[in-house]
């Protein structure tokens, strides 16, 4: 969540094929899809009053909103599209990418435009660079705060009241209980899509513990892992974050790590704590304003608090409901929220 730092050539070019002849946009899974027909937002009468929607105007210019590979920045992306499209008249592409070195180069040459939700402790400084030299801007707080950690179903606290904290880790008897076949007499730290921010490797060989991180692939993935364990009742110890539907559905415990410090991030291979508390940002292309500047103004304006977020995720992590609908019900709950944000 969720700064990326993997920076390979097959980023790249998954980013050159998802910004490439304007086919970047998604429908349906995890990634917000085209606005159906008759379901353009903020057309029912609420306490704000009624607001009249424009439609697409063609000849203005697309605007190209990121879309990350966690659930909470798709619905993101689907309420400021309906929205835009609906009010502001502009088409919008939701592009798929990861928060990498690719993206902030897209916000800088102004192929993206925007990104909703950028967990800042992620940030490199590589990708400072473009901040510093204002390629691309913080048009401010998302308004949700994220925490990315460590966590365990209650059960395995429960029975193992040690592994409420990281010492109780170190004990090889406890780290077998999380072994797979794949780890062998170690225990396995499940994570998740490879490029989100994360310090697992570091800080599990920093603290010594007798554990090996295990990719999952996806936050689909995960859950879908976690799903199998709880079912059985059996011992995991994974990356998750909150605010995400999972954490309240599992009963899942933060295991406690050292605490959060500025100097034990002053170097990534060095890092032996726990992550910090994100207050989420928005970054925008510098190229925006000029572009689009009623956009600009829309977006800067935009929050999304993790109340909000939590209100939608159930619906969309758990019932399985399409994420257009379930940003179109936020829509139409909140219409003294979002006209607000309408310049």
């Amino acid at each position: 969540m969720k700064n990326r730092l993997l920076l390979g050539l097959t980023i790249l070019s998954l980013f050159v094929a998802a910004c490439g002849g304007g086919t970047a946009a998604t429908t349906g899974g995890d990634t917000p899809g085209t606005t159906a027909a008759g379901d353009d937002p903020g057309t029912t009468a609420g306490d704000a009053g009624t607001v009249t929607t424009m439609g697409i105007d063609s000849s203005k210019p697309t605007i190209n909103l990121v879309v990350n590979a966690w659930t909470a920045s798709a619905l993101n992306v689907e309420i400021a599209k309906q929205l835009i499209e609906g009010h502001l008249g502009y088409p919008v592409e939701a592009v798929t990418i990861d928060e990498n070195a690719a993206m902030y180069t897209g916000l800088a040459d102004g192929t993206l435009d925007a990104v909703l939700e950028l967990w800042p402790s992620g940030i490199t400084e590589d990708e400072q660079t473009f901040l510093d030299e204002g390629t691309v801007v913080n048009i401010g707080e998302l308004g949700a705060v994220g925490q990315i950690g460590w966590f365990v179903p209650d059960y395995v606290i429960a029975e193992h009241p040690e592994l409420a904290t990281w010492e109780g880790f170190q004990d090889p008897a406890n780290a077998a209980l999380f072994a797979t076949a794949e780890t062998g007499d170690q225990g396995r730290f499940l994570g998740t899509d490879p490029s989100y921010s994360q310090y697992d490797e570091p800080i599990i060989a920093n603290l010594e513990l007798p554990f090996e991180v295990v990719y999952s692939g996806s936050e689909a993935a995960t859950v879908a892992e976690l799903d199998l364990r709880v079912a059985a009742q059996e011992p995991i110890l994974m990356y998750w974050w909150t605010p995400t539907a999972a954490f309240a559905k599992y009963n899942l415990v933060q295991v406690e790590l050292p605490a959060y410090s500025d100097e034990c991030y002053a170097e990534v291979s060095a890092v032996d704590c726990a992550y910090p508390e994100d207050r989420l940002i928005k970054l925008a292309s510098a190229q925006l304003e000029e572009k689009a500047p009623d956009v600009f103004e829309f977006l800067s304006n935009f929050t999304q608090t993790t109340e909000d977020q939590l209100s939608m995720l159930p619906a969309a992590e758990i019932d399985g409901e399409d994420l257009p609908v379930v940003a179109k019900g936020w829509i139409d709950a909140n219409q003294d929220i979002w006209q607000a944000w309408l310049p």
